[in-house]
């Protein structure tokens, strides 16, 4: 039985070794690919460049306007997170703790709304904000996101609220606390955990989002950093400079690669918290 045990587990390790390995390796090949020239990329694009061209990177930069990009994505990811990770709070206090008419009627609709493609949405939403005139702006985009419920984060959160014990808000109440004061003091400081979590993911969501912009922003001055990227690789159809396009493409990757790194012990704590508390 342990010799069984110990095959199968070392399977499952070099399975998990092999997707690490489709995962990291184009990444290190954008990165190698990204300090050649592009006489060395055309050669061979295998190979490992024979001297380190940072250049490349400046010329990324300045070329397509990475600066203003990231300011605009730092606006439209910042504000995002900040009110839509209140309101999921907000939302999941409300469903979980709290008892009114119609609350297991919202959570049903909430729970059929997982079987309906996000991409059905679309073009409701579009004509939506057209009406608001809240298109061509990231203060509209920042509406959109914050307000429009992602129902992941709401059961993800909701899950972990449950798990609190009821007897503090009702001590809470008794001295008397009220609604307001009982969630911003006792639920959302005990809520941390789950809190993080859910901004960590909301973070990467908005920071990889290309759709939404990408059809809302037709002004160039307030694309993000994934729209810039598109209309980069867009222009390699006339142009030769793969290189600078890959220096690009390095840069726009490392704010996701860094709260990766730092945040997924938090990330993997975070999403089973709720669960193994309840």
């Amino acid at each position: 039985m342990g010799t069984k045990r110990t095959t199968v587990d070392v399977f499952w390790r070099l399975l998990l070794l092999l997707w690490a390995i489709t995962i990291v390796f184009p990444i290190l090949w954008i990165l190698y690919e990204s300090l050649k020239t592009n006489k060395e990329f055309f050669a061979d694009i295998w190979a490992l460049p024979q001297s380190l061209h940072w250049e490349n990177y400046t010329k990324a930069w300045t070329s397509y306007k990475l600066g203003s990009a990231f300011l605009n994505t730092l606006y439209y990811v910042g504000a995002s997170l900040l009110l839509g990770t209140f309101l999921v709070t907000l939302n999941a206090y409300a469903l979980t703790r709290l008892q009114f008419r119609g609350r297991k009627l919202i959570w049903s609709v909430i729970m059929l709304s997982l079987f309906l493609p996000g991409i059905n949405a679309l073009i409701p939403q579009y004509v939506l904000m057209r009406e608001l005139h809240l298109t061509n702006s990231l203060t509209g985009l920042i509406i959109l996101d914050s307000f429009g419920e992602s129902v992941f984060f709401l059961l993800l959160l909701g899950g972990f609220l449950q798990s609190l014990p009821k007897e503090l808000e009702e001590s809470a109440f008794m001295d008397g606390a009220s609604l307001f004061q009982v969630f911003w003091r006792i639920i959302v400081p005990l809520s941390t955990p789950g809190i993080v979590t859910v901004a960590i993911f909301k973070f990467l969501n908005l920071y990889n989002n290309f759709l939404q912009p990408f059809i809302y922003l037709s002004d160039p001055k307030k694309h993000t950093i994934g729209v810039n990227m598109y209309h980069a690789n867009q222009k390699m159809q006339y142009s030769t400079d793969w290189v600078t396009l890959f220096a690009g493409v390095t840069i726009a990757m490392i704010p996701s690669i860094l709260i990766y790194i730092v945040f997924q012990k938090r990330i993997a704590e975070g999403a089973t918290l709720g669960t193994v508390k309840g």
